[in-house]
């Protein structure tokens, strides 16, 4: 075996290893998820200067302020999102990339939105690498959504808000999904869902504690205080 096929089957144990012992044993047990995880090479959406630590459970920096997720987290809201097979997403905040390409495993089409242009263009490489042809990557502001390509079945938010934004809401179907961290900009938040039950009815779930960088926008936090973590 060549030495690019031996970093393969390594990374490929680390996948296996990580979704037995932090995502299977924490809960997670959504089949299809679990083989998403299996199948997205993490390493491929880390700075190359971690590549070894990709498979590590602990969210990585990326650039720019930001972090890759820890697997755990991405695993975590992939499941709370119930993505079926001919489902249409839309993740905002790209950032790495990674959980864009687990959820290009679980649905019809994904739409990533992300406002930082250098994390577009390396995150549209590494998805590129990675296989996932049916994503469409945009340069935009997030929190209005992308009302041109709503309704959707489902809505990733990887950044934190006070509040779910109002423009997301509304770009769901009836029976959508919205997960997103609520809550401060420091410290723990919230992981809640919100699932669209009408015209003008949102029912919201709790899931737990997580933390995350700012939701940054028109319908998130202010600009100012976009300072990463």
């Amino acid at each position: 075996m060549n030495h690019e096929g031996r970093h393969h089957a390594e990374f490929a144990a680390q996948r296996e290893r990580m979704v037995r012992e932090q995502i299977e044993r924490r809960g997670v047990r959504d089949p299809r998820v679990l083989e998403a995880m299996r199948q997205t090479p993490r390493e491929l959406f880390v700075m190359e200067k971690d590549r070894r630590r990709a498979y590590q459970d602990a969210p990585l920096l990326i650039g720019d302020g930001q972090t890759i997720s820890q697997p755990y987290v991405v695993a975590l809201m992939a499941e709370a999102l119930r993505v079926g097979p001919e489902d249409k997403v839309l993740e905002v905040g790209l950032g790495s990339g990674y959980a864009t390409a687990v959820l290009c495993r679980l649905a019809r089409s994904v739409c990533a939105v992300e406002r930082r242009g250098a994390l577009v263009e390396r995150a549209r490489e590494a998805l590129q690498r990675a296989g996932c042809a049916n994503v469409r990557v945009m340069h935009a502001n997030g929190t209005l959504g992308c009302e041109a390509e709503a309704p959707f079945d489902a809505i990733s938010v990887a950044a934190s808000g006070p509040e779910p934004p109002r423009a997301l809401l509304e770009q769901l179907k009836i029976g959508g999904r919205l997960v997103m961290p609520v809550g401060g900009e420091r410290g723990m938040q919230e992981l809640v869902r919100m699932t669209r039950t009408g015209e003008r009815r949102w029912e919201r779930e709790c899931l737990g504690g997580v933390r995350f960088v700012p939701l940054v926008g028109e319908q998130g936090w202010p600009e100012a205080r976009d300072h990463g973590s």
